[in-house]
């Protein structure tokens, strides 16, 4: 019982290797090459119908919104999230020594936190990538 209960969590990881597989060519070919759109976006949606098929809806949602982002913008404009998400109605301080991290390095971070989508930092951080994305496409999330 107790390994069906940790194959159910890790289900991504562990049971579909194929999503695993696609995600680490993903993330090598995006290291290598940087973003190229037409083939980014085409690996990614292939890797949602996986993460469908797995069950995991907030996987889904964050890959639909990356590769509708990157086929509209023809680039990742999407930072990475703060080290502290905001609580509802808590307004960002802009800080001249705050860097934003945009395009490539971005992706990159969100890529590696889907390979643990189970930790319960990187869900939030997914979460916080979710609401940026909507809010750039003018969705209220």
């Amino acid at each position: 019982m107790v390994d069906l209960f940790y194959l159910t969590i890790n289900s991504f990881t562990l049971e579909n290797i194929k999503a695993q597989k696609l995600l680490n060519k993903i993330q090598r070919d995006l290291m290598r090459n940087g973003i190229i759109t037409n083939t980014l976006v085409e690996d990614l949606k292939e890797l949602r119908k996986m993460v469908v098929e797995e069950n995991i809806p907030l996987l889904a949602k964050t890959i639909r919104l990356a590769y509708e982002h990157i086929e509209e913008n023809d680039a990742f404009d999407i930072p990475i999230p703060d080290d502290e998400p905001l609580e509802e109605g808590e307004e960002v301080e802009e800080t001249e020594d705050a860097e934003v991290i945009t395009g490539q390095e971005s992706l990159e971070y969100m890529l590696s936190l889907m390979a643990d989508h189970a930790n319960k930092v990187n869900e939030i951080e997914l979460r916080e990538y979710v609401r940026a994305m909507k809010e750039a496409a003018g969705e209220d999330y």
